[in-house]
């Protein structure tokens, strides 16, 4: 059990709302930052905001929620993935795919 005077531990309610948290901001930072495209964070970092959706709405299932892939992705992407892929989604340069292509033949 943590002991209440020791601010370095986290109680697990304080850890579920501290990663609850930072998964906020890191949706707000995405939603800000709509210049990056998706092919460039699975290039850099192997997931993208559809890993982020499909991640979002295993869990809210694993909770018992009755939540699809696509309300997943309008709650990560903040409106309809259509809308979100209209307004904001470039076409892939070919350096893109190359270096997307690339990771996949490491597989």
């Amino acid at each position: 059990m943590n002991d209440t005077n020791d601010k370095s531990q986290l109680s697990k309610a304080q850890q579920t709302e501290a990663e609850a948290a930072a998964f906020r901001r890191l949706l707000a930072h995405l939603d800000s930052r709509k210049d990056v495209q998706n092919i460039d964070l699975m290039i850099l970092g192997g997931f993208c905001r559809n890993c982020l959706s499909k991640w979002y709405a295993a869990a809210a299932q694993g909770e018992g929620a009755n939540i699809d892939y696509e309300a997943a992705r309008e709650h990560i992407y903040g409106m309809p993935f259509a809308q979100w892929k209209s307004r904001y989604q470039a076409p892939a340069t070919a350096e893109q795919l190359q270096a997307f292509n690339a990771l996949k033949k490491d597989d």
